[in-house]
């Protein structure tokens, strides 16, 4: 079983007709603290726990949960989650929060929080020069961690999945759910 994807004019479309709907955003908490959708709740990848979840919903795996991270990469691994956990009707949002603010879905922003996106460019685009730095100045050797980066930005590409994201997203600002850890930049 397999999850369906919708766009963020269907899931406006779908929010009218239905105000209840229930959406989850799958981002850091600092993420969703910085631009959210009104009425979605927040629980982090990384936190996700597809029975706990279900038994929230009373066991009814049947009714539309619908998914959202900030570009759907994330929700799209969430919906994964989620089905082998048994439910039957997950749907994600194509696009993420920046398309569903764009189709005029109600948003909340607030400070200008970095996305675990840009950290993430930041911190390998970092490692990258560190290498390259090194490997001219100090020894040879060090060119290898440049290496190492490109090689886990081809991984990243092709499956879709990210290991320094997914370690920047356990990152005191990023895990904060009160307003003083929050990366304000």
């Amino acid at each position: 079983m397999s999850f369906s994807q919708i766009s963020a004019n269907d899931l406006l479309q779908h929010r009218q007709a239905n105000p209840t709907l229930e959406l989850i955003d799958v981002r850091t908490p600092a993420e969703f603290r910085s631009l959210r959708i009104e009425f979605a709740q927040n629980i982090p990848l990384d936190r996700l726990a597809p029975s706990g979840l279900l038994a929230e919903r009373n066991g009814q795996a049947d009714e539309p949960l619908y998914v959202v991270c900030l570009s759907g990469g994330r929700s799209k691994l969430a919906c994964e989650k989620l089905v082998a956990a048994g439910f039957r009707n997950v749907v994600n949002v194509a696009g993420g929060t920046k398309a569903c603010a764009t189709a005029g879905l109600p948003v909340i922003r607030s400070g200008s929080n970095w996305s675990l996106e840009r950290q993430t460019r930041i911190a390998i685009g970092s490692l990258v020069l560190l290498g390259a730095v090194l490997g001219y100045t100090v020894h040879a050797g060090f060119y290898g961690l440049s290496a190492f980066m490109g090689l886990g930005l081809i991984f990243a590409g092709l499956t879709d999945s990210c290991a320094m994201g997914l370690m920047i997203a356990q990152l005191p600002w990023n895990r904060s759910t009160s307003g003083s850890g929050t990366c304000q930049i």
